[in-house]
């Protein structure tokens, strides 16, 4: 399941991202309206597994990591995949962050917890979240393409051959990093 607007990229949003590149503050504020409902998706996304009391919403996830980029040095963009994987990051750590904050440091205390969906084919169907973080910080140091691969299917839900688009690496070379990464996974997560 992929994006269809990401799919094509637009020749304004080109010129945004290389004008924000340059510099031009104002750029990033007018980028938003280009992404902001695949934005919605991913937070969507991030959000849908969550505990039902929650109090955390879509809306105010997309508009966290706007503002967390907006704080960032304006950095290059291939295209629309590179700035929205982008996004999904900041959005993983933001529910990472969120999940700290209201009392989900105890393991396994249902706090908060997120389902892997069948695409990473953990046994376990609940996963905690700041489990699944620290599996993801673990395959970061053994191999950072990998983790990432993961953090662009399971935040930004991008497929294999979107994140091949992000990371220029072939759709064949990432089926077999992500059979490899999802049994990193779950060897990290049984622990």
């Amino acid at each position: 399941m992929g994006f269809g607007l990401l799919d094509t990229f637009s020749k304004p949003l080109t010129e945004l991202l290389v004008n924000w590149e340059k510099g031009d503050k104002d750029a990033l504020n007018a980028i938003l309206p280009f992404v902001y409902d695949e934005l919605r998706r991913i937070a969507h996304r991030c959000l849908q597994r969550e505990r039902p009391n929650h109090t955390i919403q879509s809306t105010a996830l997309v508009h966290e990591a706007y503002l967390r980029l907006a704080k960032q040095r304006p950095r290059h963009f291939e295209d629309r995949n590179h700035f929205v994987a982008l996004a999904a990051q900041l959005m993983r750590y933001i529910v990472v962050d969120y999940a700290r904050n209201h009392g989900a440091l105890k393991r396994g205390a249902g706090v908060f917890k997120l389902e892997l969906d069948d695409r990473l084919a953990l046994p376990d169907k609940q996963v905690d979240l700041l489990a699944l973080d620290d599996a993801l910080k673990s395959l970061q140091e053994v191999d950072a393409q990998q983790s990432r691969l993961v953090e662009l299917r399971f935040f930004g839900g991008l497929s294999i051959e979107e994140a091949s688009d992000v990371l220029g690496v072939s759709p064949a070379t990432l089926k077999r990093q992500w059979t490899t990464a999802r049994a990193y996974l779950y060897r990290q997560m049984r622990h």
